[in-house]
């Protein structure tokens, strides 16, 4: 062959070979946009040179440090840190990644520690997940909303008594500083352990000792296999605290959107209303009320908005939010409270004076309100509080007379004695949950008079010998209060008998305990 020939032959078997490796790999154009840093200083970072910059978009930071996009302003954006700043310096290159932040989800995060871009906190590992959801997303349409009427038991005899939650409702705990509200909630995160309900906790300005605790005693009792923590501690930047409620949200839509229930609490949104207050006055965002940026409302309502339950044809599940929010010397009428009042489905309101009277949990029956009420409590239950509320409630008015001295006829001195019995069963330790069957029980025992015979101390007592016995001998009648069937009379007057004679039990060791007492003198 002559060379011009086999020069020609390589020729195109090169030109064939690098066609065909060509049309193997396509070559994609990434576009990005690069600025820098005009300065930087308590969390939030001032940006030029991303003119096509989104808000929400997730900036990465020469150094590997990220931020949020939050302002956009004529030639300058103003973004907040979600990594210490100790790293970023002025004129660091800037790059847009055209995504917004995001969280992992899945089962693999039951049980673990996570910040809210799903960071792991604890020592487990690596984190199995199912995917990643944005930390913003849309509510559920009205439309494919079902209404509230599975119960939430909490566990606490005087909120699922009197303030009853349901699966995809918001209820919001508020109070001073140490009046027991993470305890409320923590408590109802403990009572779904057989329930199947998957809880989400989300630590939000929290001190690293409180945190610390709050896992203590979810690990103690059992409850960290059914749920998820997220933390954003004191110590972490304004911005991971802001997207921290949101971030505890879509992992808790996760489930609800597999047509599971989730239980998520915000632990709590007064110290996120802070971190918020203060990016925005750094950003030079005008401020309103209490200094408060004029959008505080917005930023908690469309969070509590993506609670909710949803209707059978559309998967079903449902998201129930219990966010907490703290008050200054029991002031219910400040912005912030009123401002998630207004947005949630009810309230539990914890008294400071309640509490330090050692009225544990200190929950005020007054101010404390479910806008969904009896359709979310078993049937059961229903008819064992029907009159419960309006007693105690004339209790309390009467026993603020009679502290003024005034002379009460025979009518009011039954009606106070039949309070304080109330008050008694009411008392209740920190995570110690009771079954709702129980609960039932107990309230039926209560309405007959079964403890009217005892001393208010021994009270306590009788309550637990009743309980016992209900596990014991009424087996069969507590399974179908929890399947909720109705009580029937039969099974009532059998509950009755029963807190009569356990009762009685306690009045007569009482008896023997007071004539040894006095044969000794």
């Amino acid at each position: 062959m002559q060379p011009r020939a086999m020069l020609k032959e390589w020729s195109d078997q090169a030109l064939g070979a690098l066609g065909r490796a060509s049309a193997a790999h396509t070559a994609g154009i990434v576009r990005m946009q690069i600025g820098r840093v005009l300065s930087v200083g308590d969390g939030v970072a001032r940006i030029s040179g991303l003119p096509g910059a989104r808000a929400g978009e997730v900036l990465e930071i020469e150094g590997g440090a990220r931020a949020l996009v939050l302002d956009l302003d004529s030639g300058v954006i103003g973004a907040v840190l979600l990594d210490p700043d100790s790293n970023v310096a002025a004129g660091a290159k800037v790059r847009t990644t055209g995504e917004v932040a995001t969280v992992p989800v899945g089962d693999g995060l039951i049980g673990r520690v996570i910040d809210p871009l799903g960071r792991v906190l604890d020592h487990g590992g690596r984190l199995e997940a199912a995917g990643r959801f944005p930390v913003e997303r849309a509510a559920t349409p009205i439309i494919h909303r079902a209404p509230v009427s599975v119960p939430l038991q909490t566990g606490i005899l005087a909120v699922d008594a009197f303030v009853p939650v349901g699966r995809g409702q918001r209820e919001l705990i508020l109070g001073d500083r140490q009046t027991g509200k993470t305890a409320i909630a923590l408590d109802a995160i403990i009572n779904q352990k057989e329930t199947g309900v998957v809880c989400v906790y989300a630590a939000i300005g929290q001190r690293a000792s409180a945190v610390a605790r709050a896992l203590h005693s979810l690990r103690v009792h059992g409850a960290l296999g059914h749920t998820v923590v997220v933390v954003a501690g004191s110590d972490d930047p304004p911005g991971l605290q802001y997207l921290a409620p949101y971030a505890a949200m879509s992992v808790a839509e996760y489930f609800m959107e597999q047509g599971r229930d989730a239980l998520v609490v915000f632990d709590d949104l007064t110290k996120h209303a802070y971190a918020y207050r203060e990016l925005s006055l750094i950003l030079r965002r005008p401020p309103g009320r209490e200094a408060f940026p004029s959008d505080i409302f917005y930023a908690h309502s469309r969070l509590l908005e993506r609670a909710t339950a949803r209707r059978k044809e559309h998967g079903g599940g449902s998201v129930t939010a219990l966010p907490i929010a703290e008050t200054q010397a029991q002031n219910i009428a400040a912005y912030i409270p009123t401002n998630l009042i207004s947005i949630t489905d009810g309230q539990i309101y914890l008294d400071s004076e309640l509490f330090h009277k050692n009225i544990r949990p200190a929950v005020d029956i007054g101010l404390s309100v479910s806008r969904v009420g009896g359709k979310s409590q078993l049937k059961a239950y229903r008819s064992a509080v029907a009159n419960l509320k309006l007693a105690y409630s004339q209790f309390l008015e009467l026993e603020l007379f009679s502290r003024l001295g005034t002379r009460l006829d025979e009518h009011s001195e039954q009606v106070i004695r039949r309070g304080r019995e109330i008050r008694e069963i009411l008392r209740q330790p920190n995570l110690s949950p009771i079954p709702a069957a129980e609960q039932v029980g107990l309230l039926v025992a209560l309405t007959a008079g079964a403890f009217a015979e005892l001393p208010l101390e021994k009270v306590k007592a009788a309550e637990e010998r009743v309980r016992a016995r209900l596990r014991s001998e009424v087996a069969d009648i507590l399974a179908a209060i929890e399947r909720g069937e109705a009580l029937e009379s039969a099974g009532r007057e059998r509950l009755i008998e029963l807190g009569r004679a356990a009762a009685g039990e306690v009045a007569r060791e009482t008896a023997q305990e007071t004539t040894g007492k006095a044969s000794a003198r």
